[in-house]
């Protein structure tokens, strides 16, 4: 999913530093063997997110939402040495295959997948994160926020996926995109912090403390 156009999109990912082969391999067999493959970060936003990682010098990060595995193995490469990512992944079948390319990568010792629903997994860790990505069911968004914030170290950032749902949000006419669009407001108005939401993919948002 993305708001730019085609044109846009492959020029950004001809201009951004290509990724290793394994990650090659991992979207490759993400496109061919999960359902829902729009739901992949795709290259740009991963180095993106690896960025930021490297950038605020991350040491913890969760993840809210696996998926195949892509942007963790990502952000576990912006991460010193020591540094952990834990991930929740509520599919048992996505949590497989993410683990089995965890596991053949360089950085399995920096990441591990719990399995489950996320908010439970949430209310069994200890802060602080410096970096936290929610990229899961968008419905429960403004839950994984709230969760998530009490954990969030002084100087870290909250990111959010797909925050522009695919433009719906400027005229939101489905529950998803209603939510979304009152998550939006509600961070951009949250005495707690400073809100930017970046147009590019899908919209991301970043969220850090006041």
């Amino acid at each position: 999913m993305s708001i730019e156009s085609p044109e846009i999109a492959a020029y950004a990912a001809a201009a951004t530093t290509p990724m290793p082969d394994f990650m090659d391999r991992l979207e490759a067999e993400t496109r061919a063997s999960l359902d829902t493959p729009e739901m992949l970060t795709g290259p740009v936003e991963a180095r993106f997110l690896q960025m930021l990682v490297f950038a605020i010098g991350a040491r913890r990060v969760l993840e809210i939402g696996t998926y195949s595995g892509y942007s963790a193995l990502a952000m576990a490469a912006g991460l010193p040495e020591g540094g952990r990512i834990v991930t929740c992944e509520l599919s048992g079948e996505r949590a497989d295959f993410a683990q089995r390319h965890v596991d053949a990568s360089p950085y399995a010792d920096r990441i591990e997948i719990r399995r489950g629903p996320a908010l439970e997994t949430i209310a069994t860790l200890a802060g602080p994160f410096e970096l936290v990505f929610i990229d899961a069911d968008k419905p429960g968004y403004p839950d994984y926020f709230h969760a998530t914030l009490p954990l969030l170290s002084e100087r870290g950032l909250i990111v959010l996926d797909n925050t522009l749902r695919d433009g719906t949000v400027l005229d939101p006419r489905d529950a998803t995109s209603r939510i979304m669009a009152d998550v939006n407001a509600g961070l951009a108005n949250d005495p707690r912090g400073v809100a930017v939401l970046l147009p590019f993919r899908d919209g991301v948002t970043l969220f850090r403390r006041a």
